[in-house]
């Protein structure tokens, strides 16, 4: 009997976790670990730079010592016989005391001579070296006075020694003095304790001058998540501007998304207001219409009426919806494409008139926003521009002033030969609803969606008349964006 199958674990399977190594929360504590190490590592190399440094000087010190002592015992004379006549006074009273840790060995071929320091302590043996030669040795072992082991080091200086008479006689001899290394290893392991302990208190106080300059400098922070939790408590309406230039960019930001925010908020109630407004009059009629005595064919007609007034009114209030704000941080896009498909279509519904339009567009242009908003823009200046013109239309884009670490803005311009716009009538007719001749068909509310997207990019609209062209010149001016 074959078993039936396992049934699958209905409980979903543990997600491996991955080890993650211990990693600190603040920003402060970041900084001050970090520091800390680099401030350690540095204190260190330092200390051991100088600990190599004073080694260094120290032999070289002892070496200038030891080749003065040699010096002195290259003054000493030969008997006849060829032993030394070593000076009657040494160059340290060390050299008199048994043991002392200072020794001084002349070798010569046929023996050597010792200082009574070196009576007592086993020195290790030296050979000839050639005239002049030079050789600082160690350590070398010994066996000290006392028995125990023991360290030197040894200097060797060779020598040729000449009689002063004229049987010319020459004795080669080489003056080798020792010290003992307890004397520089005192003077290193003094060296090394102040060394660490100086090191040590100045470490300690660097450390705390970092924790104290990375709060202060870490202060504009604090300063930005107490705004922004003015700003949550309803206590603020957005971010404050002292914070220093390396944090605007963020404050900007964070004040633009409270900006857009509050306008998409705004947006929505006046949208709601205005639909709730658009449809009491409907509505009313409705209700008039069913209280009184008329009949089906007319109410039906009626209420057929007011249900097709009514969509538009949700159409009209939907789009506008719609096309009102913009992302703050859009991609870049290019305008000329969008402006030759609304052309090619304006040409196909104003083609009795035969108008032409041209394009003068910067390569760099660029519209930084939502492209339905970008199409709005421009269809509404260019269909406004083909129904008055008589025959050019020309579309000018160009880049907005430039400011530093932030995307352009840009300009456009459209302008017409036609008749134009009076001056005194160019805010009526930017008025929502209001159409420059009665006679034209239109909504009149072109102009005024225009000026909406502008607001909400926080643009400029400027009406005029055009220079080149003679007729109406409408220029939409963007400003630099984040």
């Amino acid at each position: 009997m074959t078993p039936a199958p396992a049934e699958p674990d209905p409980r979903p399977a543990p997600r491996a976790r991955r080890l993650r190594i211990a990693q600190p929360r603040s920003l402060r504590s970041r900084q001050v670990w970090a520091a800390s190490l680099g401030l350690i590592a540095f204190l260190a190399l330092a200390g051991y730079a100088l600990d190599r440094a004073f080694q260094s000087t120290a032999q070289s010190g002892m070496r200038e010592r030891l080749h003065s002592y040699a010096l002195a015992y290259a003054s000493s004379d030969f008997a006849r016989d060829g032993s030394v006549i070593p000076p009657w006074d040494p160059p340290d009273p060390r050299f008199r005391r048994p043991g002392s840790g200072l020794y001084a060995q002349i070798v010569l071929d046929s023996g050597q001579w010792e200082s009574d320091s070196a009576q007592g302590p086993k020195l290790p043996d030296g050979a000839m070296l050639g005239p002049g030669q030079q050789q600082l040795e160690g350590p070398l072992p010994i066996t000290r006075i006392n028995g125990t082991p023991g360290e030197v080091y040894r200097f060797g200086y060779g020598l040729l020694w000449s009689d002063a008479d004229a049987s010319g006689r020459e004795i080669p001899y080489t003056v080798y003095i020792m010290e003992d290394t307890t004397a520089l290893g005192r003077q290193v392991a003094a060296f090394r304790a102040a060394l660490w302990r100086y090191l040590g208190g100045a470490g300690a106080v660097l450390l705390l001058l970092q924790v104290l300059v990375l709060r202060w400098s870490l202060r504009p922070l604090r300063d930005v998540i107490d705004d922004l939790k003015r700003v949550q408590a309803g206590t603020a309406a957005g971010m404050s501007d002292a914070h220093p230039r390396e944090l605007e960019p963020l404050t900007e930001s964070i004040n633009a998304f409270i900006q857009s925010e509050r306008e998409n908020l705004e947006r929505q109630r006046n949208t709601l207001a205005d639909l709730a407004h658009s449809l009491k009059t409907p509505l009313a009629v409705l209700r008039t219409r069913l209280d009184s005595d008329t009949g089906e064919a007319e109410l039906r007609v009626e209420v057929d009426t007011q249900l097709r007034r009514m969509n538009d009114l949700v159409s009209y209030q939907l789009a506008r919806a719609a096309r009102s704000g913009h992302q703050l941080f859009a991609a870049p896009i290019e305008i000329e494409p969008q402006a030759e498909q609304i052309v090619v279509g304006l040409e196909k519904v104003y083609a009795g008139k035969g108008v032409l339009c041209e394009f003068e567009i910067a390569p760099d242009a660029r519209f930084y926003g939502e492209t339905g908003d970008l199409q709005e823009l421009l269809g509404n200046l260019l269909e406004n521009a083909f129904k008055w013109a008589r025959s050019r239309v020309l579309l000018t884009v160009t880049e907005g002033a430039q400011v530093p670490g932030r995307r352009a803005g840009v300009v456009l311009t459209v302008e017409d030969d036609g008749p134009g716009i009076a001056d005194d009538r160019i805010a009526y007719v930017l008025q929502r609803g209001v159409r420059g001749d009665e006679r034209v068909q239109g909504h009149g509310i072109g102009l005024s969606i225009v000026q909406d997207i502008v607001r909400s990019y926080r643009g400029e609209l400027q009406v005029g008349r055009s220079q080149e062209l003679g007729g109406a010149r409408f220029e939409v001016v963007l400003p630099s964006g984040l």
